[in-house]
């Protein structure tokens, strides 16, 4: 089975819909989401109706948490704190109870799913080889899919030796067929690695292969979009340099 796997999408409606159009030209068969659907962006109904609509496994991730009122958002920064107060007063009754249904974490599919990582499912940012030795040790799958720090990037672990990592460009190929594996996708809705095209991942469950992709989408209307529900204004201006 060959899988999509998206992440972060943080109310950006026009990323979203970019990426799953670019997902129904692929030979994917599932998409899967590893959370947050709503956050920094202006549009949560319609992300949620989306992953609603096309998500076969969703996570919950902090946002959302944050959203339903599980996480309080003195625990967030300033900008997310705000969009979060935001997408509560906004959201529709439907929504909400959507994301109340979701976890962070999903351990009944072939591979590990984390919205953050094996340790700390909510909160950590795997971004070191050192904190990806402490969640190989954790994880009970070989492969796990982790999201959250809206980098693409994966982390490997051979077989007596020590966890490496880098970061990934579009079309770069694994093979994971091998070693454990720590493996993310990137983030549909708010890329911070210097790409600000969306980015998501294919993942061959047959042939334990995975594939980078980034999607172009509509940065100036989502930019728009934020200004104009009076978010902060950073939140849109970050789009455009994939910060």
């Amino acid at each position: 089975m060959r899988i999509a796997i998206v992440s972060d999408i943080h109310g950006n409606r026009q990323a979203f819909e970019a990426v799953l159009d670019a997902i129904a030209e692929t030979d994917c068969e599932e998409m899967w989401c590893l959370g947050d659907l709503v956050g920094y962006g202006a549009d949560p109904d319609a992300c949620v109706e989306l992953a609603r609509d096309h998500a076969a496994v969703c996570l919950a991730g902090n946002h959302d948490l944050g959203v339903c009122g599980a996480l309080p958002l003195e625990q967030f920064s300033r900008g997310a704190a705000l969009a979060a107060k935001w997408t509560q007063e906004t959201i529709r009754e439907g929504t909400r109870d959507y994301l109340e249904q979701l976890q962070p974490s999903n351990l009944d599919e072939p591979v590990g799913l984390f919205h953050a990582s094996p340790r700390d499912p909510v909160w950590e940012y795997v971004l070191s080889p050192l904190q990806a030795e402490l969640c190989l040790d954790e994880q009970r799958h070989r492969v796990c899919l982790i999201g959250h720090s809206h980098v693409a990037l994966s982390f490997w672990r051979p077989s007596g030796a020590p966890a490496s990592g880098e970061t990934r460009a579009p079309e770069d190929e694994l093979d994971l067929r091998a070693g454990e594996w720590l493996v993310n996708p990137g983030s549909v809705g708010q890329p911070r690695d210097g790409d600000p095209r969306a980015a998501w991942l294919e993942l061959d469950l047959g042939a334990m292969a995975a594939l980078y992709r980034r999607t172009e989408y509509d940065i100036a209307g989502a930019a728009a979009a934020i200004r104009s529900a009076r978010l902060p204004d950073s939140l849109a201006e970050r789009l455009s340099f994939g910060q």
